[in-house]
């Protein structure tokens, strides 16, 4: 069995291969295809996050979330470890908040999500999660869990991310649904 961290080396590989042009192509594809199938209220706080590095873009599935209704926000590191959710609000400034993006100030409201889009590095059949090895995500959901603000868990990635097996640990949670450029997907649990 590959460890997390082979998995992860060769996965991103195969997301790095893909070509701008790409990249670019099946992040408005996975907008299109899956952002009509995110069921949710009007009002529901939806945490997106802005690419980095081979990332899917996943702007345009937020902009579509947005015009639905739904209230966006960003993860923002604070200290060292702790994520953090700050209202996205149109036309307000964005600054540095670590790992080479960007998101609110401190002056924006925090929020508790109602719905993750998260970023990863690979994903399987199950919901299966890898994700950079920092575990900022893992302590974020269980910060929301302890909290009894459960957030539904949705994946945004490529398809060429998805692996065969993901290891579990006991810490780990699985998400709800994937959002790629095949659409959306919601996993059996």
């Amino acid at each position: 069995m590959n460890t997390k961290s082979e998995i992860r080396t060769e996965i991103l590989a195969r997301r790095d291969a893909l070509g701008g042009e790409k990249r670019i192509d099946k992040s408005l594809l996975a907008a299109e295809l899956g952002g009509d199938d995110i069921l949710f209220d009007p009002g529901c706080i939806i945490s997106g996050f802005f690419p980095i590095r081979s990332e899917i873009d996943p702007r345009p599935l937020m902009d579509k979330l947005r015009q639905r209704g739904a209230m966006l926000c960003l993860p923002v590191v604070v200290g060292k470890t702790k994520i953090i959710f700050r209202e996205l609000v149109r036309g307000a400034e964005l600054i540095d908040t670590g790992f080479g993006t960007r998101g609110p100030g401190s002056d924006a409201r925090v929020v508790d999500p109602q719905i993750m889009l998260m970023p990863l590095a690979a994903f399987d059949e199950t919901g299966g999660r890898i994700g950079y090895g920092a575990g900022h995500y893992d302590r974020a959901i269980a910060r929301l869990v302890e909290m009894d603000c459960r957030p539904r868990l949705f994946g945004v990635a490529f398809d060429c991310q998805q692996c065969e097996h993901v290891p579990q640990e006991r810490h780990d949670i699985a998400m709800d649904a994937i959002v790629t450029e095949s659409g959306f997907r919601e996993f059996v649990k």
